[in-house]
């Protein structure tokens, strides 16, 4: 079966000598929900830069059928769409439409092809009036909907979502979890919100000390008191 992401026998040390990852492996299906969960230090962030090249392991990556390394880094990166916890990351340029518009500049589509993937992206996330406004002055719900705009302007066919929820009042999260449910992208997604996991996404991975310790339907997991608990998660 074809896999849009497969992670092989992950191991990443960093230079300081800590170990972040050993021996993870998770195959990812086209057009699947995944979140990974998992107490801080799991390894959680370590695995998802993995996806996009900025870190590099021991074992296998691969990304719609390509091995990630410095040959495919640039196709890579357009179709695996990383969206940080901190929008602020993310938003650099002085308008939305500059921001959602950096990364198909970057790779040199004609400007006709350029304005009609922002008005997309912009679209897919409800935010098309919002072109001309200045990213700074946007609440973080607003920063986190362009945010993910600038990632679908690339195209990508898998979006990576690092703590989508982080930081949002509940109307804001409300409408991120709308959004998310709308968006048609295979998506792995980081998170410490488990009911947003619960009500969003049918599979879940659980991390630990840089290991997968437990991968499955996520009403089956997050009902598995003793799993939860020794791994730092709150039981729902």
């Amino acid at each position: 079966m074809h896999h849009t992401i497969e992670v092989e026998k992950l191991s990443y040390s960093y230079p300081d000598g800590h170990v972040a990852l050993r021996e993870a492996s998770l195959m990812i299906a086209p057009g699947e929900k995944v979140a990974l969960v998992g107490p801080n230090g799991a390894g959680k962030s370590t695995l998802m830069l993995h996806l996009n090249g900025i870190l590099t392991g021991q074992g296998t990556v691969r990304v719609c059928s390509m091995d990630v390394n410095e040959k495919t880094l640039g196709k890579v990166r357009a179709a695996v769409g990383l969206v940080f916890q901190n929008p602020d990351d993310q938003l650099f340029s002085p308008t939305v439409f500059d921001d959602v518009a950096f990364g198909p500049i970057y790779q040199g589509l004609p400007e006709a092809e350029v304005r009609d993937r922002v008005d997309n992206a912009l679209a897919a996330v409800h935010m098309r009036d919002y072109a001309k406004r200045v990213s700074h002055h946007l609440s973080v719900g607003e920063k986190k909907r362009i945010a993910i705009a600038t990632v679908l302007s690339m195209n990508p066919e898998i979006l990576v979502l690092d703590e989508p929820s982080a930081g949002l009042d509940p109307r804001a999260r409300r409408s991120l979890i709308n959004l998310l449910h709308e968006l048609p992208q295979t998506m792995l997604v980081s998170t410490h919100d488990l009911p947003l996991v619960r009500e969003l996404i049918p599979r879940m991975v659980v991390m630990d000390q840089g290991q997968i310790v437990a991968d499955g339907p996520t009403d089956v997991l997050l009902n598995d008191v003793a799993l939860l608990e020794a791994h730092g998660l709150e039981r729902m």
